[in-house]
């Protein structure tokens, strides 16, 4: 089977590696000079983790040698605790850095899977690609477009909504040196939240959003110091222990409407392309582990045609992804809410539903299995 695959982020690396294993012939094109994770942190999941095994690729992500006894949940700005995950909620969870795992996922690919880097696609069509210096690359099996948000092989297989600004920008950054942590989560304020997660190492990935003017440009460590400087105490050291130039800082936009499908004859949308989502349930990655899983699973079964695998991958994989972006849309608003009252109410709202309840909704996004091949 001859495979191009549109894209080298952590989707089209998973779905590289699955498709590899199934002996096809696997052309990765990526428009950057090179294939580099960059980001900061990223949380994955036992969903992520399922499908990282299903693709043979579980050893991306080692053990960490201990479990952290860090609290986490969601807290006040002035460090109230307002809900609190069980350890079990969250045994599966791992945050590693982006770029060693898309580093290791690189790594991970063998001799079936030709990388191109400076390779963009101009023009997609039903069995080929026109790549942006004139040459096509034809006779493929299979297309796959995992090209991220804005993606230049969707308009190929459905109608493109465009893109959607949130109405807040987000800052991420890895401390430069561990940091002892009274907690972790995410803290909740008018407008703005300040998310923590430590790493097996005890640095800290961390995250700040802050609802954002789409035309302003936002500024760098200072703006988010100033804008937390009365937070609790972690905020303040997790900042201090940060190197400015780590930082970075994105408008968080997701699909302005669900996608009518995620294939079109042998065409196929796969990780952000198919459903890019706000990061508020921290599945974007996951989600797409999940997609290279799936499609791998179904393109291995005896017997399934191409076109016949991906009407079901559609079927599987659009109602489940669908219903988590808008959850994480959801989740995103009610985080960003700026009025005193309805935010005392959305704090005493938190406060009063038992933890099971955020046990129970943390346990259903990660209730997830491969297809049987």
């Amino acid at each position: 089977m001859r495979v191009v695959i549109v894209g080298a982020g952590i989707a089209g690396l998973c779905t590289a590696a699955g498709l590899e294993s199934l002996g096809a012939d696997v052309i990765l094109l990526e428009r950057a000079p090179e294939v580099r994770g960059g980001g900061s942190g990223l949380s994955l999941f036992g969903n992520g983790l399922r499908a990282l095994g299903s693709l043979g690729l579980r050893g991306v992500v080692p053990d960490p040698p201990g479990v952290s006894p860090t609290v986490s949940g969601t807290r006040r700005a002035d460090g109230t605790w307002l809900s609190r995950f069980s350890a079990e909620a969250l045994a599966d969870l791992r945050v590693v850095r982006r770029g060693d795992l898309h580093e290791a996922l690189l790594d991970g690919l063998g001799s079936g899977v030709e990388v191109r880097t400076g390779t963009g696609v101009r023009e997609v069509g039903a069995r080929g690609v026109v790549l942006d210096d004139g040459t096509s690359i034809d006779g493929c099996d299979l297309i796959v477009g995992a090209d991220g948000l804005r993606s230049r092989v969707r308009p190929a297989v459905t109608e493109d909504p465009g893109v959607s600004y949130s109405g807040y920008v987000a800052w991420r950054a890895i401390t430069a040196r561990p940091v002892e942590l009274d907690g972790a989560g995410e803290s909740m304020g008018r407008g703005q939240r300040f998310g923590i997660a430590p790493l097996p190492d005890g640095h800290v990935y961390w995250f700040a959003t802050a609802d954002h003017p789409r035309d302003a440009v936002p500024g760098g460590i200072d703006e988010v110091r100033q804008r937390f400087s009365r937070w609790h105490r972690s905020v303040g050291k997790v900042l201090d222990a940060t190197d400015p130039d780590a930082v970075g800082v994105l408008p968080i936009e997701e699909l302005a409407r669900p996608l009518r499908s995620f294939a079109d004859g042998r065409r196929v949308l796969v990780g952000d392309a198919a459903h890019a989502m706000t990061p508020n349930l921290g599945q974007g990655a996951n989600q797409a582990m999940e997609d290279a899983a799936t499609l791998t699973a179904l393109l291995a079964r005896p017997g399934a045609g191409v076109e016949e695998a991906l009407r079901e991958y559609d079927r599987l994989r659009r109602p489940r992804t669908q219903r988590i972006a808008r959850r994480a849309a959801a989740i995103g608003r009610v985080g960003q809410w700026r009025s005193a009252p309805v935010v005392w109410l959305r704090d005493t709202a938190m406060k009063v539903v038992p933890d099971a309840v955020a046990d129970a909704q943390m346990r259903r996004v990660q209730d997830w299995q491969p297809p049987m091949r």
